[in-house]
């Protein structure tokens, strides 16, 4: 097999030839046919992650055909064609995964962090821990859902009821959230990086209501905010934008620092939460919902050899929606 493999944070990805794995009791053998970019590769490379299990594959955004059944796997057969996200191992016995909680199992792995990921040719995966995708996405459309779509999901039902809805970041979580929230007939309103017109003009095309800079007040009270940016900074901004009652969800697996902001912000029982990694429970939920309505995917393709180019489109913010790597 083929990969791109990272050996210290902060250099570039070098593409590998190595054996293919087999599968281990339990698990899959995948033939990769794309897999996402996500920002979350992203802060891997850059080292803004603690303690990954160097070297490493990145990628979790898989979607691939199973080419092999390791021993005891009944629910899949080969050939059917799965994605596989960022959650790839949970201990199942702790009482976060006793009671429905297994994202925050303190004993999780996680694919391209802790387990090799699909910036690759081929891939093996926790069968329990691998979906079957609906039929009504293309391989490249598919990607996205695994990781922005899932994490979206997970932030929208956080921030609760809101009939209007501030997304701060519109990049490839934020364009299928917007979809979502307007099918379930909220009003979406978009923060972009300030002076960027080009984001703007795509989060109304992806049918937010109004979009400006994340420097601008909101032109209505939100009744939420979800920020998907890394930047600390924008945690008062969207507490300040946010109604009394209101709810501010923190997207993203990594955040730079949050400054110091005036306790009359969160005052008003407006409530300040994080959203971390997703449940099999959440896949199966929004895999169901992404079936019954078809959920438009802006990407773009990357050869694997070029996996660099595209982390560095998307840390230059150049990409609009999903970087998709093509083996």
């Amino acid at each position: 097999m083929r990969a791109m493999r990272l050996s210290r944070p902060g250099q570039a990805l070098q593409m590998i030839e190595v054996p293919a794995l087999a599968p281990a009791a339990g698990q899959v053998q995948i033939a990769v046919c794309v897999c996402g970019v996500c920002r979350t590769d992203l802060h891997l490379v850059d080292g803004e992650l603690p303690d990954p299990a160097l070297p490493i594959i990145p990628g979790h955004e898989i979607v691939g055909r199973v080419t092999a059944l390791g021993e005891g796997v009944t629910e899949l057969q080969l050939g059917d064609r799965v994605g596989v996200s960022w959650l790839a191992w949970t201990c199942g016995s702790c009482e976060f995964c006793r009671r429905g909680s297994e994202n925050i199992c303190p004993s999780a792995r996680f694919t391209g962090y802790q387990v090799n990921g699909g910036f690759a040719t081929e891939t093996t995966a926790d069968a329990r821990f691998v979906f079957k995708l609906p039929a009504n996405y293309s391989d490249d459309a598919a990607a996205p859902l695994m990781c922005a779509g899932l994490i979206g999901w997970r932030a929208l039902r956080a921030a609760g009821p809101a009939l209007r809805l501030g997304l701060y970041g519109f990049g490839a979580a934020a364009h299928i959230v917007a979809q979502i929230a307007r099918a379930q007939g909220q009003q979406v309103f978009a923060f972009v990086r300030p002076g960027d017109s080009k984001a703007g003009a795509f989060a109304l095309e992806t049918g937010a209501i109004w979009a400006g800079g994340s420097d601008q007040p909101a032109p209505q009270p939100l009744d939420a905010a979800i920020i998907f940016a890394p930047v600390g900074e924008l945690v008062p901004a969207a507490l300040r934008a946010v109604r009394p009652g209101g709810t501010v969800v923190c997207g993203g697996i990594h955040m730079s620092d949050i400054p110091a902001f005036p306790y009359a912000l969160l005052w008003g029982e407006r409530t300040l939460r994080s959203v971390a990694n997703v449940t099999r429970s959440d896949a199966a939920e929004f895999l169901a919902f992404a079936a019954r309505t078809t959920l438009r995917m802006a990407t773009v393709r990357y050869p694997l050899a070029d996996a660099n180019r595209a982390l560095s489109d998307l840390r230059g913010g150049h990409l609009t929606g999903a970087a998709i790597l093509v083996p």
